[in-house]
């Protein structure tokens, strides 16, 4: 049954509450305005399920949840737990924070030390990568290794190796000179939480554990093993919808594998608000600090600069730090503007972009992403699809490969080996069912296909056919 489409004007949060296009409001929203929020964006189909959380300025909350967690799992609440993906780079960059404090590590180490002799890691122009340039994206090394060759597709990390991780770093070509160029990379951080590890003689998650977690009260953050999530994690969705495995990241758990819930994500959104207590609060608040701008960077979405992990955007008269996650079934946001001391956490059992939702709760200048109608399926001739079979070039080094099987296309990434079918809508446009997302291909004057613009919400990467 299709759901009718709801427009929501740009900055307010619920159509006809605040008047039909009222101007911007700086000020966090009211309960009901929350509820609606978070309501509409299930019935739109772009969430399963919703959690979500705004912290203002008197330092009082507001909390909502709309949707379902999933088959067999207990109903949505503050105890739900999520897949916060990359947001466990913030931690991760907090634990080096803190080992520095303790004099157990330095920012200006190279990774080397820590780890084994005959690991080879690349330099480039004389500049060894150091602790810092890893936490602050600016290492030179990929998003991702290439050696990635999974049993189970769905859960394509579970057994990547640390021997593979070594591999792949003793013959890696850095595309930058480390410390100069900021390169989100995934592969970074992992190797990051891998080396602090090792310089402290514990695993990632029980060092994460008990150096920073324990320490603020997140309780209900860590990693869990396989076939121990039990009813309290929500179940999550692909951007169709449909149920998917949950990720394992054993030796990149630095770069994605803690899961939470909204009631510790908004512990530590208060930690990160509130002046320093002492002890990992003071490394909470060093990881904030900047370390540089951000300019002409492949893939660099609403990022003005950066500090360890988190990104900064400078908009609507507001300076917010910002970092968002994302997994096979999941995405997460979390954000605050430390001058007005406002922030909001936003989890989705569902991997559609919540980023929108986040910025406008922390400043409503900021608008919410337009709701698309939902396109409606064409056919194409099985031959027709020959066409747009092939490899695709993305920025980041990242790449889109698009596969036929019978009469239907499916693509998967280079980072996300995940194949997800998409559906004509016109001769030369693809859509994901259930997802806020399309694939337009370009063609040349004589007809073949040349390149690919990939859209998911608002934000569109722009693909060059390679073979």
């Amino acid at each position: 049954m299709q759901m009718p489409t709801i427009r929501i004007c740009a900055p307010v949060l619920v159509a006809g509450l605040l008047g039909a296009c009222a101007p911007p409001l700086r000020r966090s929203p009211s309960q009901a305005e929350l509820n609606g929020l978070v309501q509409e964006r299930v019935q739109q189909r772009r969430a399963v399920g919703l959690a979500v959380g705004v912290m203002r300025a008197d330092g009082s909350t507001a909390i909502a949840f709309a949707g379902e967690a999933g088959p067999g799992a207990r109903p949505l609440g503050a105890r739900s737990g999520f897949e916060i993906g990359s947001i466990t780079k913030v931690f991760t960059a907090i634990l080096l924070a803190e080992m520095v404090r303790t004099g157990e590590v330095r920012y200006d180490d190279p990774v080397s030390r820590y780890l084994p002799d005959s690991v080879r890691v690349p330099t480039r122009n004389g500049r060894q990568i150091t602790l810092l340039d890893l936490a602050t994206h600016r290492s030179g090394l990929p998003p991702m290794p290439d050696n990635i060759h999974p049993a189970d597709r769905a859960n394509y990390l579970a057994d990547y190796s640390v021997a593979q991780m070594y591999e792949f770093l003793s013959r890696a070509r850095l595309l930058s000179d480390p410390g100069s160029a900021y390169r989100y990379s995934n592969y970074g951080f992992g190797l990051l939480g891998h080396a602090l590890a090792r310089a402290a003689g514990k695993p990632y998650g029980e060092l994460v554990r008990e150096r920073v977690l324990a320490p603020l009260g997140m309780r209900d953050t860590g990693i869990q093993l396989p076939g121990d999530r039990g009813r309290r994690m929500a179940r999550g969705h692909n951007r169709g919808g449909a149920v998917v495995p949950y990720w394992d990241l054993p030796t990149l758990s630095g770069a994605g594998e803690l899961e939470s819930d909204l009631r510790d994500m908004m512990r530590f959104l208060a930690a990160n608000l509130r002046p320093p207590r002492g002890g990992v609060e003071r490394s909470v608040h060093e990881a904030q600090r900047s370390r540089g701008a951000v300019a002409d960077a492949e893939d660099v979405r609403q990022i003005d600069e950066t500090g360890m992990a988190w990104q900064v955007r400078t908009a609507g008269g507001s300076r917010i730090l910002w970092k968002d996650g994302g997994t096979a079934g999941f995405q997460t946001f979390i954000g605050f503007d430390p001058v007005r001391r406002v922030g909001a956490v936003v989890l989705s059992n569902t991997n559609i972009e919540v980023d929108d939702i986040g910025f406008h709760l922390i400043d409503p200048s900021l608008p919410l992403g337009a709701p698309r109608p939902i396109p409606v399926r064409i056919q194409l001739p099985a031959s027709a699809l020959g066409d747009f079979v092939g490899e695709y070039s993305l920025p980041a080094d990242d790449s889109l490969f698009v596969t036929r099987e019978g009469g239907e296309l499916l693509v998967h990434w280079k980072s996300d080996p995940e194949e997800t079918r998409i559906v004509p809508e016109a001769e030369n446009r693809f859509f994901m069912e259930g997802a806020d997302a399309g694939f337009t291909f370009t063609r040349d004057a004589a007809g073949a296909v040349t390149g690919v613009v990939v859209r998911f919400g608002d934000r569109e990467s722009p693909g060059r056919k390679v073979r």
